[in-house]
């Protein structure tokens, strides 16, 4: 069977425009969070991952972005930097154009003093990829994958299996969501909200940390766009708890089930990986139910981390921008730390990352869950 490669990819994020500025300042602990003070997003201070003010503009290539949302702009940086590394045509029909987001451009809501006049047609998701796309003449039907938090690795699935099938020949994978009031408010609803920086695995966690961000990755099958430091994209799976809308599985049966499939799917067994990076979203049950699926798997005398000290749960971006770290930390054979974590607080001994380390690894797993009981896994390997 053929096999499927990144040959591309970008980070734009707090931390940086490019993967490479990203992953120096994660590999030097500098973090993307901090504190905010801001009524028009909530009542009380708050602590997220947010693009500095201006980060984006200083970005852009012409004004003419001055037309598109920040959420658009953020999706159209990260595509066109990962397009400048490699010579593949986007609009030759045979590659996919792919979309992840969890809320798109759910702003204009909040822009609106009468939420009757809400633009409705620029926050459908479908017709903000369609103009993304149209950004760079892109002539079909994009596609858009909106499935909670696990989107952005569920995006990846999806153009692997596209290309595996033949349908084409190559993807260009992007995600991206933006820290609004409403997304905020939704998580404080829940109390979920972190007074501090999130600590995943952490015994003394509070709570989840937001963030915002884009990442994008270029897949081909096709052997003349293939570098010699490409990342092959294995086997990966979903699952679903069908356990309830924002509760974990309280057993993590689920998400071991999708970890499962994908090792034997890309014919390897938890010997063979050399970290999982997992969701790890600091809050009570996320990081209980991930060390029980971990336990499952027999994946407990494997590394694991989290990145969201880093960047927050940048939501329908946060697989992409978590496997984009994974693939460049498995290249230079490193195990990028957790940050914020100090003592296990979870029911399994899971070995979590608590400092940068070096070893000799082929492969890395990537995992998410989100509402509605979702789960993906997903092999990648050098």
């Amino acid at each position: 069977m053929k096999s499927v490669y990144v040959v591309a990819d970008n980070i734009l994020s707090p931390l940086g425009r490019t993967t490479e500025e990203n992953f120096a300042n994660v590999s030097n602990g500098q973090s993307g969070i901090s504190l905010h003070d801001d009524p028009a997003m909530s009542a009380g201070p708050f602590y997220a991952a947010m693009m500095a003010e201006g980060q984006l503009e200083s970005s852009w290539h012409d004004e003419s972005l001055e037309q598109y949302t920040k959420f658009e702009q953020l999706l159209i940086l990260s595509v066109q930097n990962a397009l400048d590394r490699t010579s593949i045509d986007i609009s030759n029909g045979r590659t996919a154009f792919i979309v992840s987001t969890t809320k798109g451009n759910i702003e204009l809501l909040e822009q609106q003093e009468n939420p009757a006049d809400a633009p409705l047609q620029e926050m459908e998701l479908f017709a903000t990829a369609k103009k993304v796309a149209q950004y760079f003449n892109y002539k079909e039907d994009p596609i858009v994958v909106s499935n909670a938090c696990i989107s952005g690795l569920l995006a990846i699935l999806t153009a692997r299996r596209l290309i595996l099938s033949g349908r084409y020949d190559h993807a260009v994978v992007t995600g991206a969501d933006v820290v609004t009031r409403f997304v905020l408010s939704g998580f404080q609803s829940f109390q979920a909200v972190s007074s501090e920086p999130c600590r995943p695995f952490d015994a003394e966690r509070k709570g989840v940390t937001l963030g915002e961000g884009a990442a994008t990755v270029i897949l081909t099958s096709d052997q003349a766009y293939v570098t010699p430091n490409a990342i092959r994209v294995g086997a990966g799976a979903v699952s679903n708890d069908a356990n309830h809308i924002s509760g974990p599985s309280r057993t993590g049966a689920e998400l071991s089930t999708a970890m499962q499939q994908a090792m034997k799917g890309s014919g390897l067994t938890p010997a063979d990986i050399g970290f999982v990076s997992a969701h790890g979203t600091a809050t009570l049950y996320n990081d209980e139910m991930e060390s029980k699926a971990l336990h499952l798997a027999g994946l407990l005398d494997v590394p694991v981390n989290s990145l969201k000290g880093y960047y927050g749960h940048t939501l329908g971006a946060a697989g992409l921008i978590e496997a984009v770290i994974g693939m460049h930390a498995l290249q230079q054979q490193v195990v990028i730390p957790t940050l914020g974590f100090r003592s296990l607080g979870v029911p399994h001994p899971v070995k979590v990352s608590s400092q940068i380390s070096s070893r000799p690894m082929q492969h890395f797993l990537k995992t998410v869950s989100g509402f509605g009981g979702c789960n993906a896994a997903m092999i990648f390997s050098k």
